[in-house]
Formats: structure tokens, sequence, C-alpha cells
């Protein structure tokens, strides 16, 4: 667990929770933060549950920009639900303030807590099982950037300074690559040169959103299927999760994380390269849930960079991996030497395989639009 359940009680007891706690467990496999379960029982009797999760503040090195970012965005997001005649209980995160006041709490020894309320009768999957389940998250990430189309992108805090700039992770790429503080540079010139040999590809979509020629929207960052809650009963996704990457950027972003997650026919860390590849019926299923998800939000040219956005996000995703990997895996937690660059080595295959596809991935855009 990390911590002494005694610990984690004391924090979780310093928010609006319920007053008996019953215990605190750890919840998920995510990459970043530690999280937990908290299980409250009511007056009334029934059983509460919360998110109780410890945000890593090296990641994030502004956890109050981070949580004024959730905190706003959630609260617009339950406001536009009551409107729309939703539950703003289940269908965004709800923050649960310190009983003293507050969105977070930070510890003596530096470490920054918050809690939500968990999300009940609802499932998130790591890997995509059922077709239904993908779509599903589609429309989920497409409703989300709908509901947000209103809200001052450039009002938000940038949690993780150049998070999709891939122009700047070029250039920080660049400079593991040259400074090689690990001595693995050398073990890893095929995936260097894979890079070097698509630079020009990571200049697209900054050079877009900078000219004005793709509009700059509030996006989740980190559209992985996990990341969409879905109800247990209706299979149908209600409830966006994991806000800490919540900023300024481009809706190709989000769609692009996801097609590179979701449509792969192979696990994230999988060894085996033959068995990674982008699956384009799950890749025309996506891009269908998403666009109907938006809701005519997303302008023509948005719709037909969807491509780019597929393959840039998964060249910048194995593009951080071996960064990270090169520089002595001090980012992504692994669970096993090389973790990182079996990683890598996932997206760089999805990329080409992409490439392979083009046309065709191409061809499936033009038909939506």
């Amino acid at each position: 667990m990390g911590r002494e359940k005694s610990e984690l009680v004391r924090i979780a007891e310093r928010f609006d929770i319920e007053k008996k706690l019953e215990d605190v467990v750890p919840h998920g496999n995510g990459h970043i933060n530690d999280t937990y379960l908290v299980t409250c029982q009511a007056e009334a009797g029934n059983t509460v549950r919360y998110i109780l999760q410890r945000m890593n503040h090296e990641v994030f090195k502004d956890p109050k920009g981070l949580m004024e970012n959730v905190t706003g965005v959630t609260a617009f997001l339950q406001k536009k639900i009551r409107e729309n005649g939703g539950d703003a209980q289940r269908e965004a995160l709800n923050v649960i303030p310190l009983r003293e006041g507050g969105s977070y709490w930070k510890e003596d020894d530096g470490t920054f807590w918050r809690v939500y309320r968990f999300v009940e009768d609802a499932d998130s999957f790591d890997v995509v099982k059922r077709p239904e389940d993908f779509y599903e998250s589609a429309v989920a990430f497409g409703h989300f950037q709908k509901l947000l189309e209103d809200y001052p992108a450039e009002s938000l805090h940038e949690t993780i300074p150049n998070f999709h700039n891939t122009i700047d992770r070029l250039h920080n790429f660049k400079k593991a690559v040259e400074a090689d503080s690990a001595g693995r540079a050398a073990q890893v010139k095929e995936e260097i040169q894979f890079v070097l040999d698509r630079e020009k590809d990571c200049y697209v979509l900054c050079d877009m959103l900078a000219s004005g020629e793709i509009p700059l929207r509030v996006t989740h960052n980190d559209t992985k299927l996990n990341n969409i809650m879905l109800d247990k009963k209706t299979g149908k996704g209600i409830c966006v999760i994991d806000l800490d990457t919540v900023m300024p950027g481009s809706a190709l972003y989000d769609y692009g994380d996801s097609i590179r997650f979701g449509a792969n026919t192979g696990e994230e860390d999988e060894k085996d390269l033959s068995k990674i590849s982008c699956d384009l019926e799950l890749f025309a299923l996506y891009t269908k849930g998403f666009i109907e998800g938006c809701g005519g939000s997303l302008t023509e040219k948005e719709i037909r960079m969807l491509p780019m956005g597929a393959k840039l996000m998964t060249l910048e995703c194995g593009m951080r991996f071996l960064t990270d990997y090169l520089e002595g895996d001090h980012y992504f937690k692994i669970h096993r030497p090389e973790h990182n660059l079996d990683r890598c080595r996932t997206q760089f295959a999805m990329v080409k395989d992409m490439e392979d596809k083009w046309a065709q991935m191409q061809e499936i855009v033009e038909h939506y639009l």
C-alpha cells in the first residue's frame, strides 16, 4: 500500500466524507498517482464510497493550478449536465472538499491529496474487450468536447507544460539522446532513427494551432478507454475521469490518443510486435462515435486531420517512452527492465502500421464528414 492504513484514514477524514470510515484499500493501476478506494457507512445505513488520491507533485508541479482546473471544469460540466436533464452526480466527477474548505490537502511531508465521489454501478476497462465499449468511449469523449466548447480554454493552467507540444517533445527527445545519461543510446539506434525520420510530422498540429487553422479547445489529453466509466446496466459511457491533464489543446489530441490506445490490436507493452496493428474496424467505429459525440462542434479541417491526430499522438507517446528509457525510467512506473523500451516499440509499430494503411484511414474519415 505504500502508507500505513492509519495514515490514509487520517488523511481521508480531513475531507467532507461520511464520518464512519470502514476501509481504505489500493485501487486501480494508474502510472502516475497513488489511488485508494475509501468505504464509508452513512447514517442511513447505506455504503458510500470515495476515491482518495495522492497527486504526483513531481509530475504535476502545480497542484493548486491543477485543482483549479479540475474544480472549474467539473462545476461547469455539472451545470451543463443538469441543464440537459442529466445526473450530475454520476455523469461528472464530484470533488469532495476538505471539512475546513478547499479542494485538496497538503501533508507535512509535502504530498498533496484529494477525494472524489466514487462513480457507482460503472466499470472501466484497460483494453477494448467489446467494440461497443470502444464506441461508447468515443461518444463520451466527443460529448466531453461538446459540453466544454464554451469553456474558456485559455483560462486553464498547463498542468504539464507542453504536454502535447510535439515540437517540444522532439527537442527533449534529442536532448536525451545527446546526453545519454543512462548509457542506453547505443542499444536503441533503430528506435532513435525512427523518430528522426518523422521529425517533420512533429510540427504539423502545433503549427496549425499557432496559425488558427484549427481551434484551441478544452482537451482531456489522456483519453484511454480506462478513463471512461461505463454504466453496468446500459453499457453507455457516463463519466469522463482523470482530469489531471485537462488543458488548452486540440480535439485531435483527444481523438488521436484514443485511437493510439484503443485501436491497437496488442497490449501497450507487448513484446511480440507481430501482434501490433491498427484495427481499421475499431478506427472507423471510434471515428463515428467521436464525431457523433462532438455534436457538430468539430470543424471540417479538424475532421480531415483526424488520421494525423492518431498517428502523431502515437508517435509522441512512443517518443515519450523512449525519452524516459534513455533518461533512466524516472517518469513512467515500470514493472520490469526495459519496460519503457517495450512500450516505445509497440507505439512505433502502431505508427508504421498506420502509415501502411494511411489511404484507408483517410477514406474512413471522408465517409464520416
